[in-house]
């Protein structure tokens, strides 16, 4: 079993920018990691140092016991470890512009190209199987690890991991319900709290909020405070934020008309949506297909160089505490936790706090499959999550969620087996997918045009 008394924890894409500074942050602040291991991996050379020098310079100015080593090849790190969280992603950036670019010559337009559409599909193409011998090291290597896939997309990955190596102890994540950060976000829209009060134990347990679905495509089906039904309070909050939501802040592809969008689709389904920068993109309706012009423009399509400009950012922001430029004790105040430390957290320490996972449905969404690979809010400790109870899902926002289902389904068996023609009918199972010629134009164009990123098998295969 784990040593919770010195948990080794294993990160394998150290140089994610989008996790590896907070998980160096939340090893060092928690009591219950901090006189740990951290073993930062990562196949870049130069990001590979750095983030172990940072980690270093942050172990130093805490003054904690925490041990930081790094490793080019997770194989050198894997004996003994307790955590191994998968953040990797190669050359993602660019190859993200690709599925966006290529895909909206043929009428799919993707605001964020990880998940769903062509981009979810050779995501997985990409990384999965670069997971799975991963998944196979572990097995073998330190098989009692629990395996935290933090990889878009993750209701792939994490479904693949569960079904093709049931052996491991998995579960997926994504940051978009991060608790109790979501919680107060919507206990601020219902008028439960302003933007200056406290939040307590006896106002979380009188917020019943219950939020599931597919990852990245996640509804409220239950808002209620102290007995009463909050949800118009929500929704009307997001209308009064429709009017300024295109002039003000975030103008990127995954922020615009996301108050509309959401309104909108309450509206329509009676629930709220919850993750609407990416729901946007599950839904044909902003594809810009209709014979009428709608009230909200379709999709922009993912900015390439807006990335990799905040990429460059975070980079030089590293450098820049690395070199003393910036002193470390900024970093102390300017980070804080992650959802997978926070996660590996209260399993080391038995915390009790609830989370959002990824995993099988187990009964708690009661008109969905057991098996059904959702986003749900769970209790969990040393012995894995624990979904807690939801309800039903509404008519309409179910078919929805199967659709989806099924074409994340039908990619990850797709993948692990290596079989176009599994391929194939996930891309005509995709809910973007509207034209047989189209997807068929697609699938070929990034194949050609990734085929240094992906497996030699897929180019044998007479179908192609």
């Amino acid at each position: 079993m784990p040593n919770v008394q010195h948990p080794k924890v294993v990160v394998i894409g150290s140089g994610s920018l989008f996790f590896g500074r907070q998980a160096i942050w939340q090893m060092v602040h928690s009591p219950h990691l901090n006189r740990g291991t951290l073993s930062l991996v990562d196949n870049d050379p130069g990001r590979m140092e750095k983030m172990g020098l940072l980690a270093e310079k942050v172990v130093a100015e805490a003054g904690v016991d925490l041990r930081v080593e790094v490793a080019g090849d997770w194989k050198d790190v894997l004996h003994n470890a307790d955590f191994v969280v998968l953040s990797f992603a190669e050359d993602t950036v660019r190859y993200r512009g690709l599925d966006c670019q290529i895909s909206e010559k043929y009428g799919i337009r993707m605001c964020s190209g990880d998940t769903i559409g062509p981009g979810g599909i050779f995501r997985a193409m990409r990384e999965l199987p670069l997971i799975m011998a991963c998944v196979a090291d572990i097995e073998r290597l330190c098989p009692d690890a629990w395996v935290i896939n933090y990889i878009n997309p993750s209701a792939v990955n994490g479904m693949a991991i569960a079904r093709y190596a049931p052996g491991i102890k998995s579960l997926a994540l994504c940051d978009s319900l991060h608790m109790p950060h979501v919680k107060i976000t919507y206990a601020k829209h219902a008028g439960i709290i302003d933007d200056e009060g406290d939040w307590n134990a006896d106002l979380d347990s009188a917020f019943d909020m219950r939020i599931a679905g597919v990852n990245h495509f996640t509804w409220m089906l239950k808002a209620e405070f102290q007995g009463r039904d909050v949800t118009a309070q929500i929704s009307e909050t997001l209308r009064r934020g429709v009017a300024t939501e295109t002039m003000d802040g975030d103008r990127s592809a995954k922020a615009i008309h996301n108050d509309a969008i959401g309104c909108q689709l309450f509206e329509i389904f009676g629930v709220i949506p919850v993750c609407v920068s990416h729901t946007k993109e599950y839904l044909r309706f902003y594809q810009g297909h209709g014979v009428l012009r709608d009230a909200i423009p379709a999709l922009s399509i993912w900015e390439t160089d807006l990335r990799y400009a905040r990429h460059e950012a975070m980079w030089r922001q590293v450098d820049d505490f690395i070199s003393g430029a910036l002193p470390i004790s900024q970093y102390m105040t300017m980070f804080g936790p992650d959802h997978a430390t926070d996660i590996i957290e209260n399993m080391v320490g038995d915390l009790g706090k609830p989370f959002f996972i990824n995993t099988y449905n187990q009964g708690a969404v009661s008109n969905m499959a057991h098996d059904a690979f959702l986003e749900l809010l769970c209790d969990l400790d040393m012995d894995g999550p624990r979904p807690r109870p939801v309800g039903e899902m509404p008519r309409g926002i179910r078919g929805l969620q199967e659709q989806v289902l099924d074409t994340h389904e039908l990619t990850a068996e797709a993948v692990v087996k290596g079989d176009y023609a599994l391929l194939r009918r996930a891309m005509m199972t995709d809910p973007l997918t509207s034209s047989i010629a189209d997807a068929d134009a697609i699938l070929r164009e990034l194949l050609a045009a990734e085929r240094e990123g992906l497996p030699d098998h897929w180019f044998s295969q007479a179908a192609f």
